[in-house]
């Protein structure tokens, strides 16, 4: 009997894609655990070697015809696309994002199956094979960087200009410990005057705000409401310990109706009845992490007219870097207009022109806009994805994908994850065929 098989892709989205769906040690799960054949696609670029796969049983080739399911990481080129084959990535298309919808029409058109990671949900609608978390630390310790560089710019040499890009730690926990060097020399030596107190605010409490604030953390802090913010960043500070503020929901957004009470629910479910409010905490903000899921439907909350007022009423506004890990253009975060790369991960938005300048120099906000963070943190971030991923993989192997989508027999977080199926849209996802049709 044959025994089944997958394969592995090699990333070719980005130069700087070292990450892997599955580490050498979910590969050997698979193989002597679970009857699995792996093929893995030779890759010049990904952390793991090919001979830690081969010593686990892989075999290491081009050519994934045998293989009835194929994973990746970042979207698939769709001149390489088999028909009637299972998919699992991160397609990037239950938004109907433009840039996408060629590739999502191509599986369409050759009959495949595409299951999604970013859908893999339990009943509670909580997401469970992400790299949100890993975002979050390198976008923290991409962000602690780009603060320390634009404070040298300014004239001010502070233990933040100690810490590095992420990508330039040989592992986490060295960058961990930078972070922790950094921030005992503040707690002995305390910050300039003009600096403090020195306020970080989150946006949001998910996945990427966690990884955000673990890596935050490891400095000194003390932990202020979104309702003491003002207060306490008009008083004086004596510079050894930085204010932390987490902003949910109710700090973003408030009824439009007048007399109304924010219900967390009827926002999600009626955005158009609410407005911004996330304006009034800007002006008392030194480091904004953004860390929120986004979508037009709605408020902004920074938007480029606020960040024109904001760097009219003062030639040194607090404001000084945005670390946006979410990166949506010209989304919640409106100054975020490009998405950048490891190499030249910051710029510099100018509040009069709308202009950007790569680096830390200029008047505006520098902008920390890396849309692929995970990347930079590639061994931690395939290992801790590929735990959770191996324990769905025989069941996606193992049922049959000929029979109607109504007896697919995967588990019900793999169902809800299925984009499509057979060549047509999930029926839960039938509302992208308008922006195909686009």
């Amino acid at each position: 009997m044959t025994r089944p098989c997958i394969g592995i892709r090699l990333e070719d989205k980005s130069r700087w894609e070292r990450r892997a769906p599955l580490s050498p040690a979910n590969v050997r799960q698979l193989v002597e655990q679970n009857g699995i054949d792996v093929i893995l696609q030779p890759s010049p670029v990904r952390v793991f070697p090919e001979t830690e796969y081969e010593a686990a049983g892989a075999t290491v080739s081009m050519d994934l015809a045998p293989a009835s399911v194929v994973f990746a990481v970042k979207e698939i080129p769709a001149n390489v696309f088999e028909p009637n084959k299972t998919y699992v990535f991160f397609s990037h298309t239950i938004k109907g994002q433009s840039y996408n919808m060629p590739m999502l029409q191509k599986m369409l058109d050759l009959g495949c199956t595409l299951i999604d990671y970013e859908r893999v949900m339990d009943a509670h609608n909580r997401r469970l094979i992400f790299f949100g978390w890993h975002a979050g630390v390198a976008g923290m310790i991409d962000t602690l960087w780009a603060l320390g560089q634009r404070l040298l710019k300014l004239g001010y040499d502070t233990p933040f200009a100690s810490i590095k890009q992420a990508y330039q730690y040989a592992s986490l926990p060295e960058a961990k410990q930078a972070v922790q060097a950094a921030g005992e020399e503040i707690a002995a030596q305390g910050l300039p005057s003009a600096l403090t107190p020195m306020t970080f605010g989150f946006g949001g409490y998910g996945n990427v705000s966690r990884g955000a604030q673990e890596i935050f953390d490891l400095l000194p802090h003390a932990v202020v409401s979104p309702q003491e913010l003002a207060a306490r960043a008009t008083a004086p500070d004596a510079g050894k310990a930085l204010l932390k503020i987490v902003f949910k929901e109710e700090h973003m957004a408030e009824p439009i109706k007048p007399g109304a009470s924010f219900d967390l629910q009827d926002y999600f479910q009626h955005p158009a009845k609410y407005r911004g409010r996330f304006e009034r905490y800007v002006p008392y903000l030194s480091v904004f992490v953004n860390c929120i899921y986004w979508t037009e439907a709605y408020p902004r909350l920074i938007t480029r007219e606020q960040v024109a007022q904001l760097y009219k009423q003062s030639d040194l506004p607090r404001l000084q870097v945005i670390g946006d890990i979410s990166c949506d253009i010209d989304g919640s975060v409106e100054i975020t207009v490009k998405a950048t790369q490891p190499d030249a991960p910051v710029y510099v938005y100018e509040p009069a022109t709308g202009e950007i300048r790569y680096g830390v120099d200029g008047r505006g906000p520098v902008v920390m806009a890396v849309d692929n963070l995970p990347c930079e943190l590639p061994r931690e971030a395939t290992e801790d994805f590929g735990k959770v991923l191996v324990n769905f993989i025989p069941a996606i192997v193992a049922a049959d994908a000929t029979v109607p989508f109504s007896e697919y027999a995967v588990p019900p977080e793999i169902k809800r994850a299925v984009i499509a199926y057979q060549g047509k849209l999930a029926p839960d996802y039938r509302y992208i065929q308008k922006y195909l049709q686009k």
